[in-house]
C-alpha cells in the first residue's frame, strides 16, 4: 500500500488552510480565552466534586447540567468570533443538543416523569453525534484542500479498522440489542454504540490525515472524542463501579471538544502553523495497521463468534486496502514510466539525451559494416544570448533549435542533445560526401531567424563530422574526433568541417595556444601598438587606436588574427579586454603627463559589451588614473548593436553619460538599420576599409563614401576613414569633408615609444605635401 506520489501531492499543502494551521488555545483572543478558562475551572471543580463527594453531587444533577451549558456558551462565543463558520456552528449546535437532552432528563427525573425509549432527551443526545461528525468532516475538508486522494484513503482505512476493533469491544452491547425484537426503542439503543464507533473512527481518520505537534487543537479534539466515547462505552457495558465516572467523562470530553472549537482561527487571520498533513511513510502506518487489523478480524471471525457489525467493518477495511494498494501500484507504475522517460529524454528539448545516444550507438555500431556519420553541432555565440537576453531566452532558443532539427531528421537516424548548446546526430550515410551534405542541410535549417521574446535572433552553428568506421569504431572515438572537427569549423569560420587525421595536431596546437594565452595574460606578454588618426583639415593627431599584439616568447610578435579566435573560444575575452583597457589608459596617462593629451580608442567585443558592470568598471579605471572620460573612445561593431539594441542602448547610454566617446567600427559592413544612428548615443563612425580601397576606380564606391560622410555630418557625428593607404584616397577624403583618416599611408600601428618619435618628427605646421607625394 505504498504510495510513491504521496510526498509530491500532499506535503506541506494543507498548512495554508486556517483549520489545520490554527494554533492552540494560548493563541486565541483574550475575550474568548476568559470564558474558556472559566469553563475549564468549572469542569475541574465539577469533576473533583464528583470524585470526592460522589452521590451528593450526583444526586443533585444540576451542577453537571450547568457545566454543560457553560460549554455551550463557549462554543457560541466562538461562532461569533469566527464569523459563523459552518464547522463551528454545527459543533455549537451539537453541544446545545446534548445539553438540551441532559436538561430534559434532569427535569423529568426531578418531576418524577417516566422517560420512554426514545424520549425527547434521547433525541437531544442522538442529534449530538451527527452534528458533531458533520462539524468535524466540514473542518477536515476545509483543512485538507490540496491533499491527495491517497491520504484520504489512508484516513478512511484507519477509521474503518478502528471502528471494527471497537465493534469487537462493544460485542456484548451490540449482541444484546440486536437480539431484542425490532422496534423504535431497539433502534434507539443500537444507535448509541454505533455512533460511538463513528466517533472513534473519526479519531483514527484524523490521525491518518495530520501529523500532531505539542500545541495542537486537533490533539484536543481527538482526546475529547476518545474520552467521550470511552464514557459511553463504560455506561453501555456497565463497567464503572459507580455511576459517576461516565458523567465525568462526558463533561471532560465535551470540554476538550469545546476548546478545539474555541481555538479556531477567524477567516481573516493568517495561518500560524501548528499542524501539518501527514506525508511519506508516516502516513502509511495508520492505513497499514488498519488493513492488518481488518484481515485479522476476518480470520478471527472464522474461529470465534464475532458480531456481524465487526465482520462488516473488517471486510470494508480489507476492501479499502485492496483498492488503496491497486491505486498505489498504478501510481508506482506511472512513476516508473515517468522516471524512465526522464532518464532517456532531455527535459528542455524533448530529444534523446546523452545516455540514450551512448546506449543506441553501442547497439548500432557493434557489428556494423556500412558507414554512418556522427554529426556534432554547437551553436555559435550562444553564451552571448544567455548573458544579454537571459537564460529563459537561451532555453527557449535551444528548444526551438531542437524542434527544427527534429523535423528534418530521417526515420532511423538518432538526434540527441548532449548538454548546453551541443546536439549530436547519428545518421545513415553512404560515404563522407553524403555526411557533409547532411551536415550542411542541418546547418541551413538554422539560418532562418527565431522570434524569441519579441526579438528576431539568427542562430548560426558550427558542425563537426566524424565517419564510421574510418574515423572510429565506437561512439567515444567518434565524439572526440567530431569535437575536433567542430572546433576546426569554429576557428576557420567554415561552419562545418569533416575530421581528418591531420586535425589532431591542429587541436593540440589550439589547446597549447589557449594554455599559453592564459600565461600571457598573467605575465603581461600582451602589448599595444597605436595607430594615429589624422585630422584631414589640420593634419593634427589628437587620437590613436590601441591594437593588441602578443609578444610570444618563442614565436615572436603575433597579430590578433593568430590568437583572437582562441581567446574567444577559451572564454578569455573579458580578461583580455580588462588588460587592454588598463594598458591603453596607462599610456594615455603617461602621454598627458608628458604634455601630449592624446585620446585612446579601444575595440570591445560583443561578449565584453553584455556586461552590465562595464560602465562602472570603465569609470573606476578613469578615476584611478585621473583621466577625463573624453580620453577614452570605445569602438563597437554594428553586429552588437543589431543583436540586442535595447541592451546596447542601456549600456552605451551609461558610458556616454559618463563622458566616454562611442564609435561604431567597420561601419557599413553589418546588416544594419540606420535607425540605430538616431536611437543610440554615438559620437563617431569609422567607415570600413572595404569602401575606401576601391574609391579610385569605382564611381559607385566613391558615391557611397561621399553620401556616408554627408549622412554622418547631418547627424552631428564624426567620420573616420580607416584603411587609407594611398595619397589619392587621402586627398579625395579630404576633398569630400571626411574628418579623420587612419591607415598605412599616414602610419602603421607603432609601439608607444616609436609613435612618440613619429609625432616628434612631424612638422609643426600642416603641409599636405609632407604627408604624401605630390605627383
Amino acid at each position: 500500500m505504498i504510495d510513491p506520489l504521496m510526498d509530491i501531492d500532499s506535503h506541506d499543502r494543507g498548512r495554508s488552510a486556517n483549520e489545520f494551521a490554527a494554533p492552540g488555545l494560548v493563541r486565541a483572543d483574550r475575550w474568548v480565552g476568559v470564558p474558556v478558562a472559566a469553563m475549564a475551572v468549572v469542569v475541574v471543580i465539577y469533576a473533583s466534586s464528583m470524585v470526592l463527594l460522589g452521590d451528593t453531587v450526583a444526586y443533585a444533577r444540576w451542577p453537571g447540567v450547568v457545566t454543560l451549558w457553560l460549554i455551550v456558551a463557549v462554543c457560541w462565543v466562538s461562532v461569533r468570533r469566527v464569523g459563523g463558520r459552518a464547522s463551528v456552528v454545527m459543533a455549537a449546535l451539537a453541544m446545545s443538543s446534548f445539553a438540551a437532552g441532559a436538561s430534559y432528563d434532569l427535569w423529568a427525573t426531578r418531576a418524577g416523569v417516566a422517560l420512554p425509549m426514545p424520549s425527547p432527551a434521547d433525541i437531544g443526545f442522538l442529534l449530538f453525534y451527527p452534528l458533531l461528525v458533520a462539524a468535524i468532516l466540514t473542518a477536515v475538508r476545509r483543512a485538507s484542500r490540496g491533499l491527495s486522494s491517497s491520504v484520504w484513503w489512508d484516513s478512511m482505512m484507519g477509521a474503518l479498522g478502528t471502528a471494527a476493533v471497537m465493534a469487537v469491544v462493544l460485542e456484548p452491547v451490540l449482541a444484546r440489542v440486536i437480539a431484542e425484537p425490532s422496534s423504535l426503542a431497539t433502534s434507539t439503543r443500537l444507535a448509541y454504540p454505533v455512533f460511538d464507533l463513528v466517533l472513534v473512527g473519526c479519531v483514527a481518520g484524523i490521525a491518518g490525515l495530520v501529523r500532531l505537534s505539542g500545541d495542537d487543537r486537533w490533539a484536543l479534539l481527538m482526546a475529547g472524542l476518545l474520552i467521550f466515547a470511552a464514557a459511553d462505552m463504560l455506561d453501555a457495558l456497565q463497567l464503572a463501579d459507580d455511576g459517576h465516572l461516565p458523567d465525568v467523562g462526558w463533561v471532560i470530553g465535551l470540554c476538550l471538544i469545546a476548546i478545539w472549537v474555541a481555538a479556531a482561527e477567524p477567516d481573516s487571520r493568517p495561518s500560524r502553523g501548528g499542524v501539518e498533513p501527514r506525508s511519506g511513510s508516516a502516513a502509511l502506518v495508520v492505513s497499514l495497521a488498519a488493513g492488518l487489523v481488518g484481515l485479522f478480524l476476518l480470520v478471527l471471525g472464522t474461529r470465534v463468534q464475532v458480531s456481524i457489525v465487526a465482520v462488516a467493518l473488517a471486510g470494508a477495511t480489507v476492501a479499502a486496502a485492496v483498492v488503496r494498494s491497486h491505486r498505489a501500484f498504478r501510481l508506482l507504475r506511472h512513476l516508473v514510466d515517468l522516471r524512465r522517460h526522464e532518464a532517456t529524454t532531455d527535459e528542455l528539448t524533448g530529444l534523446a539525451n546523452r545516455r540514450v545516444l551512448y546506449a543506441e550507438a553501442a547497439v548500432r555500431l557493434s557489428d556494423r559494416a556500412a558507414p554512418c556519420a556522427l554529426i556534432l553541432l554547437d551553436l555559435d555565440r550562444f553564451k552571448e544570448v544567455n548573458d544579454s537576453l537571459g537564460h529563459h531566452v537561451g532555453d527557449e532558443l535551444l528548444a526551438r533549435v531542437g524542434a527544427r532539427l527534429a523535423e528534418d531528421v530521417r526515420d532511423g537516424d538518432l538526434l540527441a542533445r548532449l548538454g548546453g548548446d551541443e546536439f549530436a546526430a547519428l545518421v545513415e550515410v553512404s560515404d563522407r560526401e553524403q555526411a557533409v551534405a547532411t551536415a550542411v542541410k542541418l546547418r541551413e535549417l538554422l539560418t532562418a531567424p527565431f522570434l524569441l521574446d519579441g526579438l528576431s535572433l539568427q542562430s548560426g552553428a558550427s558542425i563537426g563530422i566524424a565517419v564510421f568506421p574510418d574515423d572510429g569504431r565506437d561512439l567515444s572515438t567518434l565524439l572526440r574526433k567530431a569535437d575536433i572537427a567542430m572546433y576546426k569549423a569554429k576557428l576557420t569560420g567554415m561552419g562545418h568541417y569533416a575530421y581528418s587525421s591531420a586535425d589532431d595536431e591542429d587541436l593540440d596546437s589550439h589547446l597549447r595556444t589557449a594554455a599559453e594565452l592564459r600565461t600571457a595574460l598573467g605575465e603581461h606578454q600582451l602589448v599595444l601598438h597605436y595607430q594615429p588618426k589624422v585630422d584631414l583639415v589640420t593634419g593634427d593627431v589628437a587620437s590613436v587606436e590601441a591594437l593588441v599584439r602578443w609578444n610570444h616568447p618563442n614565436r615572436g610578435l603575433l597579430y590578433p588574427i593568430d590568437f583572437l579566435s582562441v581567446i574567444q573560444e577559451a572564454g578569455l575575452m573579458p580578461q583580455m579586454t580588462t588588460r587592454v583597457l588598463e594598458m591603453a589608459l596607462d599610456q594615455a596617462s603617461d602621454w598627458r603627463r608628458g604634455g601630449r593629451p592624446l585620446s585612446v580608442a579601444v575595440n570591445l567585443s560583443a561578449s565584453s559589451l553584455v556586461d552590465n558592470e562595464l560602465p562602472d568598471v570603465v569609470a573606476a579605471m578613469l578615476r584611478e588614473r585621473k583621466l577625463p572620460p573624453s580620453a577614452l573612445h570605445l569602438e563597437i561593431t554594428e553586429d552588437f548593436l543589431m543583436a540586442d539594441r535595447d541592451r546596447a542602448r542601456a549600456i552605451l547610454s551609461r558610458l556616454r553619460a559618463g563622458g566616454v566617446q562611442i564609435c561604431v567600427d567597420d561601419f557599413g559592413t553589418g546588416y544594419s538599420s540606420l535607425a540605430y544612428l538616431r536611437e543610440l548615443p554615438i559620437d563617431e563612425l569609422k567607415l570600413d576599409r572595404s569602401f575606401i580601397f576601391p574609391m579610385a576606380d569605382d564611381e559607385r564606391a566613391l558615391a557611397l563614401v561621399t553620401s556616408t560622410v554627408g549622412l554622418a555630418h547631418s547627424l552631428g557625428l564624426r567620420m573616420v576613414a580607416e584603411g587609407v593607404e594611398t595619397d589619392s584616397a587621402y586627398a579625395e577624403l579630404a576633398r569630400m569633408g571626411c574628418d579623420q583618416a587612419q591607415g598605412y599611408f599616414t602610419s602603421r600601428p607603432l609601439p608607444a615609444a616609436e609613435l612618440d618619435a613619429w609625432l616628434l618628427g612631424r612638422p609643426d605646421s600642416f603641409d599636405p605635401s609632407a604627408l604624401y607625394p605630390s605627383g
